[in-house]
């Protein structure tokens, strides 16, 4: 087989996690990955395609996901049996600190000739500790749209150019000093990138390496996929590393790239060609003015897709737009944030409106065809104390009894964890907010990675809430929440009993971990096993339903060999 040119590496968020005795506690509950944070970026499927159509060769490796699944799997023998002309190592969001820049150092243990590139939302921010610190690191892209610089990049590599000429590129210039060229792309748009989703399966096909391509460890019986309306965001939550203050921190454009909402709707249809899987809009389509939602769904109402769309929005949307999403999608669920009952502790996070509007939103979603509505309430937020996070959760029970008769409301709460993110108002002020941070550098962020616990991981605490606090209102508000939803109906009494087992486990096990002078060996299988359970929710309430095959082979058959 021809050398490749690139190999994009997706580390494990803890690179030598089957070895270390860490609890992961409940930091990604609400989402499809598990707490190794295996689901690699879609940006790797951009940049993937972006090259190879432009003559530069590309495979993409999950590697965390290997790892993951076969506990056999070796990933320096693996590493150090590749060899392409550089690697691709992401580090866009902060947990995967420690992995990305094990599996940099390993990478270079082998091919110490072989340039070693980092891009991601968090490499932007650490630029310049990552190029003083870790030399194992020759280059960083810098923001978040780099399908074009990388090909620059990838060109100067290969043919000898002149690095100095790639925007967003972080260098060394060979002679001690560090470079910075600036970040100067930024597209006005997503129109550009070629979202195609056959390109993986073909990529698959390719390198036959299945497992390298697959988005996360379940996801062949829970098929997800995503599309992206934007790159940035028009609004401003605290801790939210891609908020509007964050991305102009990072150097980004003052307003989002929007994709035209046409091609957002040929995106989903292309999907729909290929799997029943659900498709997850990512982005509120509001964002961009009423009249890009409109095209949208005019488009999408000519598609007829049967497959579930989720679609959230940021703003509790009007009733008249909910009967207008009602009318375009076939299938279609929805899913807000409020963060917490309380107006004053959204108002302080960024998101200014009252339970009333909430509510009316929440009534016109339920008198609709929306499939389900998942509300998601957050621990850790400015002004909230314990009571605060259990009110909260009464809140969700209440809005169960007015509008959860017929099963759609899914009201879920889950903590701010494990990190505030650098670029965000909370992390950049936090005084201001009342927050206290642990953490700030990048080498902190990695030994907090590697602390025992999850609470030991976490980067802050608050004026109102340290982070025993935290924890304790995490899982005494999910417990809570089980009653509710149990009463409810949404858990049978099985499922809600193991959730309760599985809590009581957590909090026993993180007293054990605190208060072992070692961790023997008992209690180091005590802590691997807790880690395979979920703990605040069952990951099937997450699923949306699949319309119809999982893959439809037929038309995959035509995009791999045939027109």
């Amino acid at each position: 087989m021809t050398r490749v040119d690139l190999i994009l590496l997706h580390p494990p968020s803890i690179f030598n996690f089957r070895e270390l005795p860490i609890f992961y506690g409940p930091i990604s509950d609400v989402i499809p990955s598990s707490s190794l944070f295996e689901n690699y970026p879609i940006g790797f499927i951009t940049l993937s395609e972006h090259l190879n159509r432009n003559g530069i060769s590309v495979r993409v490796v999950n590697l965390a996901l290997k790892m993951l699944r076969d506990r056999s799997f070796d990933p320096e023998a693996f590493v150090a049996r590749l060899d392409p002309v550089a690697f691709g190592i992401d580090l866009h969001w902060l947990p995967h600190v420690d992995g990305s820049l094990t599996l940099a150092e390993l990478v270079k243990k082998h091919h110490p000739g072989t340039p070693v590139i980092f891009g991601g939302l968090s490499a932007t921010y650490y630029h310049r500790e990552i190029m003083a610190d870790y030399p194992f690191v020759d280059f960083i892209l810098c923001g978040d749209s780099t399908e074009e610089p990388l090909r620059l990049l990838m060109e100067a590599i290969k043919n000898g150019g002149d690095f100095a000429t790639v925007p967003n590129l972080v260098w060394r210039d060979g002679r001690g000093g560090v470079v910075d060229n600036g970040i100067s792309y930024r597209p006005p748009n997503l129109d550009h990138v070629h979202f195609d989703y056959s390109h993986p399966l073909k990529m698959t096909v390719k390198y036959h390496d299945p497992s390298g391509y697959l988005p996360f460890r379940n996801w062949l019986s829970n098929p997800v996929m995503a599309v992206f309306s934007c790159r940035g965001c028009l609004h401003d939550c605290v801790s939210c590393g891609g908020s509007a203050s964050a991305f102009h921190k990072l150097g980004g454009p003052d307003r989002p790239a929007f994709r035209s909402p046409e091609l957002l709707a040929k995106d989903i249809r292309a999907i729909a060609a290929c799997t029943g899987a659900p498709v997850m809009v990512v982005g509120d389509l509001l964002q961009a003015g009423r009249d890009y939602a409109e095209r949208f769904l005019r488009a999408m109402k000519r598609y007829r897709i049967e497959n579930e769309i989720a679609i959230e929005f940021f703003h509790p949307p009007p009733a008249e737009f909910v009967r207008l999403v009602s009318d375009s999608l076939i299938n279609f669920n929805v899913e807000i944030s409020p963060e917490s009952h309380d107006p004053r502790v959204r108002r302080a996070f960024g998101k200014n409106y009252g339970n009333a509007e909430l509510e009316a939103s929440v009534a016109a979603l339920i008198d609709s065809t929306c499939r389900r509505l998942d509300l998601f309430f957050m621990v850790g937020l400015p002004y909230q104390d314990y009571r605060s996070v259990m009110d909260t959760v009464e809140y969700g029970g209440e809005l169960l009894r007015r509008f959860g008769e017929n099963g759609t409301l899914l009201p879920m709460i889950a903590p701010l964890a494990p990190f505030v993110d650098p670029g965000c108002r909370l992390f950049e002020e936090a005084e201001r907010f009342g927050y206290r941070l642990f953490a700030r550098t990048l080498r902190e962020h990695r030994q907090a990675m590697l602390m025992p616990t999850w609470k030991q991981r976490l980067n802050y605490e608050t004026s109102w809430m340290s982070r025993d606090e935290i924890v304790r209102a995490t899982y005494d508000g999910a417990l809570r929440l089980i009653e509710l939803k149990a009463a409810h109906g949404l858990l049978d009494g099985e499922e809600a009993d193991e959730i309760r087992a599985h809590i009581r486990m957590a909090v026993a096990l993180e007293w054990r971990i605190e208060n072992a002078d070692v961790i023997d060996g008992s209690l180091r299988e005590d802590i691997f096993r807790l880690n395979r359970m979920d703990l605040l929710c069952q990951k099937h309430e997450l699923q949306w339903p699949v319309k119809g095959l999982k893959l439809k082979l037929p038309n995959i058959l035509k995009l791999l060999f045939g027109r």
